[in-house]
């Protein structure tokens, strides 16, 4: 096997990041993608990845698809991303599952599979984090070297419509006072184009990934200060989160813990000196993204594919 690594939602955000990420890093990068003639499949082959018409269920294209690859990165579509986006429970769970036993059955030397830090500390009653723990079990029993990434949430996440930019406020799920951690997307494949890189040492490793830690009145300093005008910042309101189920359960996970992460933000610099801070992010990267949402008014529909 040579260096050609298979990516898996590579022309989503976190397989996004990841192909780029390698190709910078000089490997050869093959993606399942369900449309070749897409935008993002175009530039994915134009940069020099090779492009394998299939979708999850197609088992003969996700065999075609694993053949003779030394590493895969391994991540699924989720309920949590709403009706558009997201695939059932069940799905998700089948689907990263085939793709582990393929990898093992092909002889892949490296899997990495994109897990959630949500079930560091184990079973949460949520289906879309919980299928995630269930494949991370399986890919332990199976006779592969392995490594699962937890990512925190996304910083990007943060940049969606609904939560009041729009109306110079910004409401999320922690108080004023209380951390939680976050990722840039971008550091998701940097990170991982660093695993596989030193595979002897990450092999069959689990560890959460963050980019930065956040308070509520550290996200309203720094929205006010990229936005030239004051953001206020409150939690969801006791009336939002009566009636929303969705956002209620996530709101009592980061207060029992496993929402807030914990992931060793010194020794990721090290692997990743380029780790992004929230400055840094909103004034690079998300800087686009941050002037849109300041315009955008809409609902919150994250998750309502959920029944979770």
């Amino acid at each position: 096997m040579g260096n050609e690594v298979l990516v898996f939602g590579a022309t989503g955000q976190q397989g996004g990041s990841v192909a780029w990420a390698l190709l910078n890093a000089g490997w050869q990068v093959r993606a399942l993608v369900r449309n070749p003639n897409s935008a993002g499949a175009l530039a994915l082959r134009d940069a020099g990845v090779t492009l394998i018409k299939g979708e999850f269920a197609d088992d003969l294209a996700m065999r075609r698809a694993i053949e003779g690859v030394h590493a895969v990165f391994s991540v699924q579509p989720s309920s949590g991303q709403g009706a558009v986006l997201g695939i059932s429970d069940e799905e998700e769970e089948s689907f990263g599952i085939a793709i582990a036993d393929l990898a093992a059955q092909s002889g892949v030397q490296h899997l990495v599979y994109s897990s959630t830090s949500a079930v560091s500390s184990g079973l949460t009653g949520m289906g879309h984090f919980d299928s995630k723990l269930h494949i991370e079990d399986h890919i332990r029993k199976l006779p592969i070297n392995a490594t699962i990434l937890r990512p925190a949430a996304f910083m990007e996440m943060l940049l969606m419509p609904g939560f009041g930019l729009d109306r110079r406020q910004f409401n999320f799920f922690m108080r004023l006072d209380q951390p939680m951690q976050f990722i840039a997307v971008q550091d998701i494949g940097a990170i991982v184009a660093a695993v596989l890189a030193d595979s002897a040492r990450f092999g069959g490793a689990t560890f959460e990934i963050a980019s930065a830690t956040a308070t509520g009145a550290d996200l309203q300093a720094l929205f006010s200060q990229a936005a030239g005008r004051p953001i206020a910042y409150t939690r969801f309101s006791d009336e939002v989160l009566a009636g929303n189920a969705f956002l209620r359960r996530l709101t009592e996970l980061l207060d029992a813990g496993p929402l807030v992460g914990s992931a060793d933000l010194p020794a990721l610099r090290k692997l990743h000196p380029g780790l992004q801070t929230f400055e840094s992010w909103l004034h690079g990267q998300g800087r686009k993204a941050f002037e849109n949402a300041l315009g955008a008014a809409g609902t919150w529909a994250y998750g309502t594919a959920n029944k979770g």
